[in-house]
């Protein structure tokens, strides 16, 4: 079976609670919030149904058994099948060992920047950093809280992971905003020339030939061999 035919990570998180035990899918949403898993995964209970239906699907959960309480109405209890078992483990030994590329925002952002004039873009990542300082306090008052008093450290790694994250991100885009104020950045004289022309209404071809210096061969002439 590919897993790129079920690749949500909720799916992931609910046959992690169903190795535990049974449970009906409004019980796994709770657990998965109780440990504050919404954080790493994202979370959604029309979502829920949809992923829970194609891990049924293909044989990872199958129905065990039906409850009710009282008036309510009846609910569906799902265990996890030992095809599910084998799925779980070989899908996360591979989150685990094998790096993935992903596609932060924040990359896309500095990848294009050079649209907006140098000075702006140092205004917009020093607002950033501030933001993510708020974010930063936040969560480490979290993390001296009663509510993580007592953790062990495997129940709160991927917190710990989300940290150094922030630190890293916050720490990058600080100083290459205070550089981008001095201006200490490799090819901003150019940028910040290319805005200046563009600002006098200069025509196209004029900022072209003072970029094509600077770029790639194709992207400089607009042809592709």
């Amino acid at each position: 079976m590919s897993r790129r035919a079920i690749a949500n990570p909720l799916a992931l998180a609910v046959l992690s609670c169903l190795w535990e035990r049974p449970m009906y899918p409004y019980e796994i949403t709770t657990t998965l919030r109780e440990r504050g898993k919404e954080d790493s995964i994202r979370l959604n209970f029309g979502s829920l149904y949809a992923v829970m239906k194609s891990l049924e699907k293909h044989g990872f959960i199958e129905e065990s058994r039906f409850e009710r309480e009282g008036n309510r109405p009846e609910r569906t209890v799902y265990e996890i099948t030992a095809e599910g078992r084998r799925e779980t483990t070989e899908w996360l030994r591979d989150l685990l060992e094998t790096p993935a590329k992903e596609y932060p925002a924040i990359e896309a952002g500095l990848s294009l920047m050079a649209i907006l004039p140098p000075r702006e873009v140092a205004g917009l990542l020093r607002t950033r950093a501030q933001l993510l300082t708020s974010e930063l306090e936040r969560r480490e008052a979290v993390a001296s809280g009663p509510e993580f008093a007592g953790l062990p450290e495997i129940f709160t790694a991927e917190f710990d992971y989300k940290l150094a994250l922030l630190r890293a991100e916050r720490d990058y885009i600080a100083a290459f905003a205070d550089r981008l104020d001095r201006g200490e950045v490799g090819g901003q004289d150019v940028w910040a020339r290319m805005h200046e022309l563009l600002a006098q209404g200069r025509p196209a071809h004029e900022v072209q030939q003072l970029l094509a210096p600077h770029l790639p061969k194709e992207a400089a002439t607009g042809t592709h061999e």
